[in-house]
């Protein structure tokens, strides 16, 4: 029944989101907007491309540093070949946890170190949330005037109150001690024991403060990119608004395509693009076509990706796992893999 119920929701996503593209494909002059794409310079869609690949290295280093943090010393190649696979499995699984899920098993799989994998991958992904969330606060806060619009509002109060209640479950004892209660009594199940142990992984990352604000600094970094190359796509359409637009409203569009309607965001991020950039008085054609060359660009990067995972398969095959070395003073706490 549960597995019926996951995929029927898939399917919803999936149907919201050729709903919505279709939509958008009625509401916007289609001859206009792929002769602007056609028309675009060159020069400055490859910058806006070379400037997106910059936001992958840096959430490349943001997860080694994480590893490394955990105890989990790996050659840069196998953590790109693992990261590789996350961005092409993130194309076509319902959303971005889906790269983190086959990521984790990918690299849990070579150091036999599940618990510790999942809990870097979840810690990576919580503090791109915060750097996405910190950023979205400043947008609403100084283009405040440029949103005014409640049902977005509520949309990001939903986010940051479900953020807040993460960081709370997974590094406040006493919080977590107290929804821990609705898990069921002790030795209730593999399951539980496998939740517990990883709270434990995640609450070890308190003793590296260090890490866990670089990680939020470059998450806010990541976040900053995204307006750049939006704005350098609409150069490159022959569109001409200030950067402080974009900075305002793609870390809000970013924030609202984080809600689970749509399959990673696929025509939702579209509308709020719309819709946002309409305010300032942008075509539809013209925002629509920006929102789409940066999915595009979203693709070429996932096949690459996929290419890379693919034609190392028969590589970490025939690698023996290794074990990575732990931290001194850690323990290893034996419990279920996850």
């Amino acid at each position: 029944m549960k597995n019926i119920k996951q995929a029927l929701l898939i399917i919803l996503r999936i149907a919201i989101s050729i709903a919505l593209l279709i939509f958008l494909f009625r509401q916007v002059n289609r001859e206009t907007m792929f002769e602007t794409v056609r028309g675009a310079n060159k020069y400055l869609l490859i910058a806006a491309f070379l400037v997106y690949f910059f936001t992958y290295l840096i959430c490349l280093y943001r997860w080694q540093m994480l590893l490394k943090a955990s105890g989990i010393h790996l050659p840069l190649k196998r953590v790109i070949i693992s990261f590789s696979g996350g961005i092409f499995f993130s194309l076509f699984l319902p959303s971005s946890i889906g790269g983190d899920f086959m990521r984790s098993v990918d690299l849990a799989l070579f150091t036999r170190k599940p618990r510790q994998i999942v809990a870097t991958v979840l810690l990576d992904r919580l503090s791109g949330y915060v750097g996405l969330v910190i950023l979205t606060l400043l947008a609403v806060l100084f283009g405040w005037k440029l949103v005014l619009d409640r049902s977005i509002v509520i949309a990001i109060c939903i986010l940051i109150v479900v953020l807040v209640i993460a960081l709370l479950v997974l590094f406040n004892k006493f919080v977590y001690s107290r929804i821990n209660k609705f898990l069921g009594p002790p030795g209730s199940g593999r399951i539980r024991e496998a939740i517990g142990n990883l709270h434990q992984e995640m609450h070890y990352f308190r003793n590296h403060k260090k890490v866990m604000v670089n990680n939020v600094i470059l998450s806010i970094l990541v976040q900053a990119v995204a307006p750049l190359t939006f704005y350098l796509i609409a150069l490159a359409i022959g569109v001409k608004l200030d950067l402080v637009y974009f900075f305002i409203f793609l870390p809000i569009i970013g924030a609202v395509t984080l809600l689970p309607v749509s399959i990673g965001g696929l025509g939702l991020r579209d509308a709020m693009t719309i819709f946002f950039f309409g305010k300032i008085g942008m075509a539809k054609d013209l925002a629509f076509a920006m929102s789409l060359l940066s999915f595009l660009f979203m693709v070429i990067y996932g096949s690459i990706g996929g290419l890379i995972y693919v034609l190392t398969i028969r590589h970490r095959r025939i690698q023996p796992d290794q074990p990575s070395a732990v931290f001194p003073g850690r323990q290893e706490i034996p419990g279920p893999p996850l």
